[in-house]
């Protein structure tokens, strides 16, 4: 994170008042640890939508070595 930006935002008092009380964190750390929730909830969305659409080479026991045994 090397850029940071100061915003404007309206947003419901007892919404952040109940973000805060939950997360025990500063107003600015809660915001922070929610966009990186939903950046990773919007990742992992990407990776399901990619299910079955993706073909490796290898499979797991070829990984993991256990095909030799």
């Amino acid at each position: 994170m090397s850029e940071m930006r100061k915003i404007t935002a309206i947003l419901p008092a007892e919404l952040l008042t109940c973000a805060t009380d939950a997360s025990g964190l500063s107003l600015t750390e809660t915001l922070k640890q929610a966009l990186r929730d939903f950046n990773h909830r919007a990742a992992g969305q990407k990776l399901l939508a990619m299910r079955g659409k993706v073909e490796f080479a290898l499979d797991w026991q070829t990984l993991r070595g256990k095909d030799e045994a």
